[in-house]
């Protein structure tokens, strides 16, 4: 059997790519419980530096699997439960882990794949990328945390107009919103997303995990509370080799040589 998920590993560089082509990357209950495995086994993986997520085929994922709906319609008030908590804990995972997520995004990325491109840390996408929040286009509500992601990345009236009105958009306006941080020619996308990615992998990649976390949280601190977690993150970074090479580096105008450590 095809797996749904390719999980690989080099240099640092963890890539997981959702693997039903046939179907635009649809997600069924399989390609859910193997998404959650390949995010947790890297969230565990202390050799992984940076994760790059991205789709086979023409897209990058278009969303549920609708069809699936169809077929389980009557049992589909339970099954949606069932089936969704493994995606959710899968996007759970890409917001835990302490180092980078880059979302690779080509063609559709619509429902849960818009929210998973929500979840990623960062995101550049092809000019050929198309975006949807879809659900009301099929008499649903959001999920894979996307009713958390959009306000906070582009403010509560335009997340409803996504959610309401969920109209495609192209690259250029994704990237407008601040869904995005790249718009790249399609034919350049898989040299772009190495690239940015190889250089989150050479990171301080403990430096890199405590600024995560520092967003993550951010906006249910008071000022206060925030410059206290600053600070002690700051004092976590001082104990790491990275930090100790930054600054030698800084010193000696070379470029620094990181090891994630």
């Amino acid at each position: 059997m095809t797996e749904s998920i390719l999980l690989s590993v080099d240099g640092g560089l963890a890539t997981l790519c959702f693997n039903r082509p046939h179907v635009f990357n649809a997600m069924d209950p399989a390609m859910m419980v193997q998404f959650r495995a390949a995010a947790e086994r890297v969230e565990r993986d202390a050799n992984v530096r940076a994760l790059v997520l991205r789709g086979e085929g023409k897209a990058f994922v278009s969303g549920g699997d609708v069809a699936l709906f169809h077929q389980h319609i009557d049992q589909l008030p339970e099954a949606i439960v069932r089936w969704g908590r493994d995606m959710h804990f899968g996007i759970l995972a890409l917001r835990r882990m302490p180092k980078p997520v880059l979302a690779s995004v080509h063609g559709a990325c619509a429902g849960a794949g818009f929210s998973i491109m929500c979840a990623a840390d960062l995101a550049v996408a092809a000019d050929n990328a198309r975006f949807s929040l879809a659900y009301a286009n099929i008499g649903t509500s959001p999920d894979g945390g996307s009713s958390h992601f959009l306000p906070r990345l582009i403010g509560y009236k335009k997340a409803m107009e996504l959610t309401l009105l969920p109209d495609l958009f192209d690259a250029a306006t994704a990237r407008a919103l601040g869904l995005i941080n790249w718009v790249v020619p399609a034919d350049q996308l898989a040299h772009e997303s190495a690239r940015i990615a190889r250089r989150l992998a050479d990171g301080p990649t403990k430096a890199h995990g405590e600024a995560k976390r520092l967003m993550n949280h951010s906006l249910e601190h008071s000022i206060e509370t925030q410059m206290e977690e600053e600070l002690a993150a700051f004092a976590r970074c001082a104990h790491t080799r990275d930090l100790a090479e930054g600054v030698a580096a800084f010193v000696e105008k070379r470029k620094p040589a990181f090891s994630g450590e």
